[in-house]
């Protein structure tokens, strides 16, 4: 599950099974863009954005809990948001997910 709890409106990300262990799937709202990891069993949602120059994260390398942005390298740490390594030193927004009637659903805020 995930770090934040604030109250949001849940979002469908997809079928509990059909995000493979170390990939990831988009969702968009209008104010946000959230990518969901399968990272040892868990579900981790983050904003896809690195802090250091506003890249997309996803699609970077992933290493254990932690996404490399592919541009400049900064590492984030997916269960926490964290900013790991310069050049990011702000921390990333974190999401909480769930899976209910086997559909994974991520929580964003209002």
């Amino acid at each position: 599950m995930s770090s934040e709890s604030v109250d949001g409106q849940w979002h469908d990300v997809a079928a509990e099974g059909d995000i493979a262990e170390g990939a990831f799937e988009v969702v968009e709202t209008d104010d946000l863009v959230v990518a969901v990891f399968h990272i040892g069993g868990d579900y981790l949602a983050i904003e896809d954005v690195c802090t250091h120059d506003g890249a997309e994260l996803a699609g970077g390398p992933v290493d254990g809990d932690q996404i490399i942005c592919p541009r400049h390298g900064a590492r984030f740490c997916l269960r926490t948001g964290r900013a790991l390594t310069p050049p990011a030193y702000q921390d990333v927004s974190t999401f909480s997910v769930r899976t209910l009637h086997g559909r994974i659903q991520v929580q964003i805020p209002d």
